[in-house]
């Protein structure tokens, strides 16, 4: 996604570069005009000086009164904003500047004479009626800005983004008074199907109903992970007379029980399996994950009616839209009363709708898609097809489940530049499948990190895992 536009009407006049005085040549001189958001103050840089007239209607009128207020004049402004940094609301002003000398009137104590020589900072001022009053001022920036932005995004999730002159970005946050920095890069580990056959849950039965042994190995990955998923392929229960194996699944809630013991962040349910137990099980396993906080996606209760085609998750003020659907429910119909149960993939309109819905919603879409032919380590036409729409739509990550085998990964680019990661199928958790194919699985890793362009995928891999049993039934995975 790109950069987000700071205001609804930018008009940049002219740009200039001026490596006079000692300011570095890197420095790119902007005139812009442009209003706050809510129209009330016109706000117009020229020549390294910010004025701001007040504005007695609203800015469709173009009523506008004199100067209220100018930028001091020992200062060179580089860039000017309006957003509501502090997340009251209300817009504040917001100067990336030059002054010669460090610090202001009140310098420390220690600091018996300010330099002489230019430096960058960062000035803060809030709008009140026709006045404008300081309300923060940096001594010095700490690093060098080429350019300052905001995302954009409504209080309370408003960043600045500090584009250094090697293009590095930085995200900062108001902290009551002042800026702390983020941390821009989030990682995904997404793991494939748990199956849970017979010979699997009837040794978790048997020992102590605890099934912490299926993820032992890959526990300190879990949890290094800053958003950890998987999917659950087949619908929980907690009544003994429904727990089954192929082809109709009802799984021990205890297997859940240790999805969410691991630390999981999101389960995947929209699957062919989602309906071998009937509404009531697709019903509880919601209900089960949504009373342990852990983001259950493709799967609707009963009770929820309207669509809820995604869900959205923030990490270090990123937010993230996450979608799951199956191709199908195994000839199972969806209940007529409540459609939305399952997630299917249905027609091209209704997907591209629900995808653009979360694009707006958020920095960065992920599609989970149970797809594919079963064993086959290809793609097939089906998944070529649904992947084209996804790239065209504006997706940035997709990942596959369903064939039970690995099959490709690759990294994709439209033709207006934009780049979409695709793991076609990244096979199996754990299951007690007989194909020898079946025991790889795979751990897809991806890393999101702060660019120039918006948030971007800076980093991916696929993981191999290995399903082993031991003697006397015990399945484990492991790298």
């Amino acid at each position: 996604m790109a950069l987000a536009a700071v205001s609804a009407a930018v008009f940049v006049l002219g740009v200039w570069v001026y490596s006079g005085s000692g300011i570095p040549s890197w420095v790119v001189w902007e005139d812009s005009v442009f209003f706050d958001a809510a129209g009330m103050y016109e706000i117009e840089l020229s020549h390294r000086t910010v004025s701001v007239k007040y504005n007695v209607n609203d800015k469709s009128e173009m009523t506008v009164r004199s100067v209220i207020w100018t930028s001091p004049e020992e200062v060179k402004v580089q860039k000017v904003l309006s957003c509501d940094i502090d997340n009251d609301r209300a817009d504040e002003l917001v100067l990336l500047c030059w002054k010669k000398g460090r610090y202001g009137e009140h310098r420390p104590f220690w600091v018996e004479e300010d330099e002489d020589t230019w430096s960058q900072h960062l000035f803060v001022y809030e709008y009140n009626a026709e006045k404008i009053s300081p309300k923060w001022m940096s001594s010095y920036m700490g690093q060098d800005v080429a350019d300052i932005t905001s995302n954009g995004k409504e209080a309370p999730h408003t960043r600045l983004w500090f584009r250094a002159p090697d293009d590095q970005m930085s995200s900062w946050l108001w902290d009551s008074w002042g800026f702390k920095r983020e941390d821009t890069e989030i990682t995904f580990t997404v793991f494939g199907d748990i199956l849970a056959h017979e010979p699997i849950y009837k040794y978790g039965l048997q020992n102590d109903e605890s099934f912490g042994f299926l993820f032992e190995n890959v526990q300190e990955i879990i949890s290094n992970s800053d958003v950890a998923v998987i999917n659950q392929e087949t619908p929980l229960t907690d009544d003994p007379a429904m727990v089954s194996d192929y082809p109709r699944f009802g799984t021990p809630v205890n297997v859940g029980q240790a999805i969410v013991d691991a630390g999981f962040d999101a389960v995947t349910c929209a699957t062919n399996h989602a309906l071998d137990r009937g509404a009531e099980g697709v019903s509880f396993t919601k209900r089960f994950f949504d009373d342990n906080q852990i983001t259950c996606l493709g799967i609707q209760t009963a009770d929820e009616k309207e669509d809820k085609p995604y869900a959205v998750i923030r990490r270090n003020g990123i937010r993230f839209a996450l979608l799951n659907y199956t191709y199908g429910t195994n000839g199972i119909r969806v209940p007529e009363d409540n459609p939305n149960m399952v997630h299917l993939f249905s027609t091209e309109e209704k997907m591209q709708e629900d995808i653009a819905q979360a694009k707006s919603e958020a920095d960065f879409v992920v599609v989970f898609a149970h797809w594919g032919t079963e064993y086959s380590e290809q793609p097939d036409e089906f998944q070529c097809k649904w992947t084209q729409l996804f790239l065209e739509s504006g997706v940035d990550v997709v990942v596959g489940t369903h064939p039970h085998v690995l099959q490709p990964y690759e990294m994709l680019t439209d033709d207006s530049g934009h780049k979409m990661l695709v793991y076609y199928s990244i096979g199996n958790y754990i299951s007690a499948q007989p194909e020898k194919s079946c025991i790889k699985g795979g751990m897809a890793e991806f890393s999101v990190s702060l660019t120039p362009e918006g948030y971007q995928i800076t980093e991916y891999d696929l993981q191999p895992l290995t399903i082993t049993w031991q003697q006397g039934g015990r399945y484990t995975v492991g790298l």
